[in-house]
């Protein structure tokens, strides 16, 4: 996600770059259109010197444009061109005389703080805006104290027409330089439009693979914060289900066929922890590993654990693509503290540690086919609402002796129950233990 950004940022500055460049581009075509045509009018008129100016003018932009071509060095090409736009005008007007005999073609030099401020930005159009009001006071100094009385040979009528003709010209430059700026910045807002979308989609994705690796909580907090994520719980239930005869199985099939196999009933497995509103943590090889306790929104976690429990293994023995491959599983369930959290910088993982956890496996580990073995804490906490068979002894390694219970159904619950050897026995909601 981190470089997409990188690419989207990227992908702006060059297309700001680029309308830049183009802007200006267009404004330098249009003064050398309108040169051509002030130079011909001049050199009809016979003002000579007055003419040579925008000659002057038309052969250092060309020349500026193509060092531009050749070089891609925009920023000297826009300090010439902006230059050009500034000095030439006010030039213009004063060898023609004044701003009435020349028609005010120093409003030609307003497009110099204008281009600044589309192709540089408003700051960088500051002095050239305070550099035109300057020329425009010294220009009106001329024109006051220094500009002769008479019109040199043009008469007010053709001073009109100038009138018209420079407000005319400048003003369609500066429209369609505007233009311009805003269909291509519009083109611009659009891209980007499309591209913040395509970002918000990829991250979407890269949260919805986050939420599949961890608790949402955890997720949430892994996201604002990059330090370590270590919790203490005092109280959740540890789940571990193994599948029975699962490996001799993977000898017959390719393994195409045994991946498909475990996902589908993982994937079976993952749905009715969602049901339950427990949180997965991880699968090794055949076994899955699911905890209640940690989002203390369901205060019942336990009782959750022990129908997820019941219902994973009804999943096993009747879903139809599971049917001819004669699997079973034997799951064990404690109840206690743990220590949560997430280690790793690559492939990280979100896991639990503590005697809670190594009971749960060990009562897994001593299980037989399709029994769900619980210790005493879990059984004191649900005995009422479950049926369990009597308790029985058994040695855990690093514990010694423990008492455990064989989880046989819900009290409530007419499906069939399993009994130790793994046969069913019909139970109405009336039966009792």
């Amino acid at each position: 996600m981190i470089s997409f950004l990188g690419i989207v940022e990227d992908a702006t500055y060059k297309q700001e770059d680029k309308l830049h460049r183009d802007l200006l581009i267009f404004a330098c075509a249009f003064m050398n259109l309108a040169v051509v045509l002030w130079l011909a009018i001049y050199w009809l008129m016979g003002l000579s010197f007055s003419a040579n100016v925008p000659l002057a003018y038309q052969l250092i932009s060309v020349a500026s444009l193509l060092h531009f071509f050749k070089t891609k060095k925009f920023e000297t090409f826009r300090f010439v061109q902006l230059s050009l736009f500034l000095f030439v005008p006010f030039i213009m007007q004063w060898s023609i005389g004044s701003a009435v005999t020349a028609s005010g073609v120093m409003l030609w030099a307003l497009l110099a703080p204008i281009g600044a401020l589309v192709v540089s930005g408003w700051r960088d159009s500051v002095p050239w805006f305070v550099a035109y009001i300057l020329m425009t006071a010294i220009s009106g100094f001329f024109d006051y104290y220094l500009a002769p009385s008479d019109s040199v040979g043009v008469s007010m009528k053709t001073i009109g027409f100038f009138f018209a003709l420079n407000f005319a010209a400048m003003s369609s430059i500066i429209y369609f330089l505007v233009r311009h700026f805003v269909l291509e910045t519009e083109k611009i807002k659009g891209q980007l439009d499309q591209q913040h979308q395509l970002l918000a989609e990829e991250q979407k994705k890269s949260e919805r693979v986050l939420l599949n690796v961890l608790p949402n909580s955890i997720a949430q907090r892994l996201k604002n914060h990059h330090g370590l994520i270590a919790d203490g719980h005092a109280d959740v239930t540890v789940m571990f289900a193994d599948l029975v005869n699962f490996t001799q199985l993977t000898e017959s099939l390719s393994p195409e066929q045994m991946v498909g196999l475990l996902n589908t009933i993982f994937s079976g497995f993952d749905d009715l922890c969602e049901k339950y509103g427990v949180e997965k943590i991880k699968t090794i090889g055949d076994a899955y590993m699911a905890v209640g306790g940690l989002n203390r929104d369901r205060g019942e976690y336990t009782c959750d654990i022990a129908d997820l429990a019941l219902e994973m293994r009804q999943f096993v023995v009747s879903h139809p693509d599971l049917s001819g491959y004669s699997l079973g599983m034997h799951t064990g369930i404690a109840t206690g503290p743990v220590v949560a959290g997430v280690i790793g910088t690559k492939r990280f993982i979100y896991d639990l540690w503590g005697d809670t956890v190594n009971i749960a496996s060990r009562l897994t580990d001593e299980a037989v086919q399709d029994v769900i073995q619980v210790d005493k804490t879990t059984y004191n906490r649900i005995r009422h609402g479950y049926a369990f068979e009597p308790p029985a002894t058994i040695h855990v390694k690093g514990k010694g002796e423990m008492v455990m219970y064989r989880l046989t159904a819900k009290l409530n619950d007419a499906s069939p129950r399993f009994t130790s050897s793994g046969s069913f026995r019909a139970v109405t909601p009336s039966s009792s233990e």
